[in-house]
């Protein structure tokens, strides 16, 4: 008899996003973003951090500031890694990230062709970045769906039986 307690497509995709945000060396914001072909294999993951070859010593990540003394200027968003990172044509492609993408992020994912955000927070919603990445999103025809989830955690263990 088969297990029947194993995670939905949803939650295994969004988990992906999730473990990816902790490679992040963000100390405020940790995002991770997973995109998923309609075969449902994942053709991209990113999180967010400094472009490849970027010292994270040498850059500020301070939230707060000067614009220049900011993440803010530096930063890629996990969801324009993701993009970035893939090999393969994301047209059609799903995007599950766990906080809702901002404009610049957007423009990205309207361009890369994807038809699908999930996604598990809208805290900014109200921010004028969301509004008007929904504003694109929506004209764009992109399907947006706040995940709902089933549990509250899943437990990773490095520990595995001999």
């Amino acid at each position: 008899m088969k297990r029947e307690d194993y995670i939905s497509w949803d939650e295994y995709f969004m988990g992906v996003a999730l473990l990816s945000a902790q490679r992040s060396k963000d100390p405020n914001t940790q995002v991770g973003a997973c995109i998923v072909n309609r075969e449902k294999k994942i053709v991209g993951v990113g999180y967010n951090g400094l472009p490849i070859g970027l010292d994270d010593n040498q850059f500020p990540w301070n939230r707060e500031g000067p614009f220049l003394e900011t993440k803010y200027p530096y930063v890629c968003h996990a969801e324009l890694n993701a993009i970035l990172n893939s090999t393969v044509n994301l047209k059609g492609c799903s995007l599950y990230v766990a906080l809702f993408p901002c404009n610049e992020c957007a423009k990205a994912i309207i361009q890369a062709g994807i038809t699908e955000i999930v996604y598990l927070s809208d805290k900014y919603e109200t921010s004028d970045s969301v509004v008007a990445s929904k504003k694109m999103l929506i004209g764009a025809k992109v399907n947006l769906r706040k995940l709902a989830v089933s549990r509250q955690e899943v437990c990773l263990s490095f520990l595995v039986d001999s």
